[in-house]
C-alpha cells in the first residue's frame, strides 16, 4: 500500500465514471454526427453529458463545449476571445502573475501577435483583489482571465467580484476553474462569468477530456478547423466551435464524475477539511513555512521546510511510499512561478512541497506523511 497525496496532479478515476464509461466503449460506440439509429443513440448520451455538466455549473447544455481538458479550453477560451477583441481594436488582456502555464504561454504567444498583457501583482498576499482589475481595465480591454483556484497554494480568487467588475465595464471574463470544480460551489451567472474551463481528471474523471463554458449568445472563433457544413467555423460538432468527432466515453465518464462531486460536495469538503486541518497541526510541530492561506482550498497545502529542498524531500518520501509534489505537474520539477510571483525567498521556493488530498485518503495517510516528513528532516538536514 501506499499514500497518494498529488491529486492536483491528477486524481484515480471514480467507480462510477469508469462504468458509466464502458458501455459508450464496447456497445454504443457510433459516431454522434451519424444519422442512422446508431449514431442518434450516441449522440443523445453526448447531449445528456452535456447536459449534467451544464446543471453543475448553472448554464444551458447548449453553453458547454467538449475538449481534449483544461489547457485547450484555456486556450480555446483566450485566443478565441482576444481575436474576437482584435476586431474591434481591443486588443489588451488582464491576468495574474501566477496562472497555469496553459494560460501564461498562451498569453506569451498573444503578446508577440501585438496584444498587451498586465499581469497583476500577488506579492502583497496569495491573490488579487477585484480593486486590482477594475483599476487595470482600459478603453481597449477585450479579456480578463483570472483562475479559480491556484492550483499550487490552493488560494480562492474572488471569482464573483471579479465577474462583477467586468460585467460592469462590457469586458469579458474567463477563469481557469480547472483546480475548482468539484472543490468549490459554482454558479457562473451569479458570478458574471463568460468563459470557463475544466478538466475531467481533476475530480475523478478520465484524463484527455475537458469542457469550456462560452455564455450565449456569445460565439467566438474556431481554433480546430475540419470538414464540415459550417465554413470558417470547423466541422460543425461541438456548436462549431471545436471540430472533430467527439469522444463519447470521455464526456459520459467527465459528466458522471461532475455529477457524483455535486452529490457528495457536503460530506467529501467536511472529510478533507479534517484531513487539512491534522496535516496543519502535525506540520506546527516540525517548524516548517506555510505557503498556502487559511482560506484556500482544502484539497491543497502548500509548504517549506526551509531545510531540504524538495526533490530530494520527495525522492526520500517516495521510499517510504508517500508521494507528494513540489508544485504543478506540468512544471516538471522546475522553481515555481507561483511561489515566485508572491515574492518568496529562494530557500523557500526551493524547499516548497504541495501536498493534495481527495476524499479517499485517511487519517492514517496524514500521518503516515508526517512521519515520513519528520524522519525525512531529521535524516536529510544532516547531509546537508
Amino acid at each position: 500500500m501506499y499514500v497518494y497525496a498529488d491529486n492536483a496532479a491528477t486524481t484515480a478515476m471514480s467507480q462510477v465514471a469508469v462504468d458509466a464509461m464502458m458501455p459508450y466503449m464496447m456497445t454504443v460506440y457510433g459516431n454522434p454526427s451519424s444519422l442512422h439509429s446508431v449514431g442518434q443513440e450516441a449522440k443523445e448520451a453526448l447531449e445528456n453529458a452535456r447536459a449534467t455538466v451544464a446543471q453543475c455549473l448553472g448554464c444551458e447544455p447548449r453553453e458547454i463545449i467538449f475538449t481534449s481538458g483544461g489547457s485547450e479550453a484555456d486556450n480555446q477560451a483566450i485566443r478565441s476571445a482576444a481575436y474576437y477583441g482584435a476586431r474591434k481594436n481591443k486588443k489588451h488582456i488582464i491576468t495574474t502573475a501566477f496562472e497555469h502555464h496553459a494560460v501564461l504561454h498562451t498569453l506569451a504567444k498573444l503578446e508577440k501577435e501585438g496584444f498587451e498583457v498586465t499581469y497583476l501583482d500577488v506579492r502583497q498576499g496569495h491573490t488579487i483583489t477585484a480593486q486590482q482589475v477594475k483599476d487595470a481595465i482600459r478603453e481597449d480591454t477585450c479579456l480578463v482571465t483570472v483562475m479559480y483556484a491556484n492550483n499550487e497554494i490552493g488560494s480562492i480568487l474572488p471569482i464573483a467580484e471579479i465577474g462583477a467588475v467586468c460585467k460592469k465595464h462590457g469586458v469579458l471574463f474567463h477563469t481557469d476553474a480547472v483546480q475548482a470544480v468539484g472543490h468549490v460551489p459554482i454558479d457562473v451567472q451569479a458570478m458574471h462569468i463568460d468563459l470557463l474551463s475544466l478538466s475531467g481528471h481533476k475530480f475523478g474523471g478520465p484524463k484527455g477530456v475537458g469542457a469550456l463554458y462560452m455564455k450565449k449568445p456569445l460565439r467566438l472563433p474556431a481554433l480546430i478547423q475540419g470538414g464540415g457544413q459550417e465554413k470558417g467555423h470547423g466541422g460543425g460538432q461541438e456548436q462549431g466551435v471545436r471540430s472533430g468527432t467527439e469522444n463519447l466515453p470521455y464526456a459520459v465518464g467527465l459528466a458522471t464524475a461532475a455529477r457524483r462531486m455535486e452529490k457528495t460536495f457536503d460530506a467529501r469538503a467536511a472529510h478533507v477539511a479534517a484531513l487539512n486541518a491534522r496535516l496543519r497541526a502535525g506540520l506546527a510541530g516540525l517548524d516548517v513555512v506555510l505557503n498556502s492561506p487559511a482560506d484556500a482550498v482544502s484539497e491543497v497545502l502548500n509548504f517549506s521546510t526551509m531545510r531540504v529542498k524538495s526533490e530530494t524531500m520527495l525522492h526520500y518520501l517516495e521510499q517510504t511510499k508517500v508521494y507528494v509534489s513540489s508544485g504543478s505537474a506540468c512544471s516538471r520539477g522546475a522553481a515555481s512561478h507561483t511561489l515566485a510571483a508572491m515574492g518568496l525567498e529562494p530557500r523557500r521556493i526551493d524547499t516548497a512541497l504541495r501536498v493534495s488530498f481527495c476524499a479517499e485518503n485517511t487519517e492514517a495517510d496524514v500521518d503516515a506523511l508526517l512521519n515520513g516528513l519528520e524522519q525525512g528532516l531529521k535524516t536529510l538536514a544532516q547531509l546537508r
